[in-house]
């Protein structure tokens, strides 16, 4: 057997349907689309259309609900407040305005929320819009103070 000799087994290719190639074809004039109609036209996909059979889309339950007056907070952890002290980038009270300064925070949003997430220990008195339970109570065992500000909307 030679490379010049190989070929695919009999019957395990087929030419392709030569579609609108004229009359003769058996699939000439409208190449097998039909007459007129939206499915007749070029460029058309009915997406998510069953055949008038109920589409999964609308089979399947409808759960949740958006707020769409919610509010979204910059999420701040206690443990990346004190890498930031223990650098030097943040010095004396914390603000939302010192946490942007130092870089910590990239914007406010809706206000800055502290979590409990890290080993803290700096006496040091933080004010912010938000804070978990947790977040509150190691800053207070680490002799800190963390105060919730309501927080002042730009209108």
């Amino acid at each position: 057997m030679r490379l010049n000799e190989l070929h695919d087994n009999p019957g395990a290719t087929r030419s392709k349907k030569r579609i609108a190639r004229g009359p003769g074809s058996g699939k000439g004039k409208t190449a097998g689309r039909g007459i007129k109609g939206q499915k007749s036209r070029s460029g058309v996909a009915i997406k998510g259309y069953e055949g008038g059979q109920m589409p999964l889309y609308q089979r399947l339950p409808k759960r949740g609900f958006n707020k769409p007056n919610r509010k979204a907070y910059a999420v701040v952890n206690l443990g990346l407040i004190q890498k930031f002290i223990d650098a030097g980038k943040l010095t004396g009270d914390v603000t939302e305005d010192s946490l942007i300064a130092s870089g910590l925070v990239r914007r406010k949003l809706d206000g800055v929320r502290v979590l409990a997430k890290g080993d803290y220990s700096a006496k040091v008195s933080i004010t912010v819009t938000g804070a978990s339970a947790a977040a509150k109570a190691a800053v207070e065992a680490a002799g800190g103070t963390l105060t919730v500000a309501s927080a002042v909307s730009p209108e």
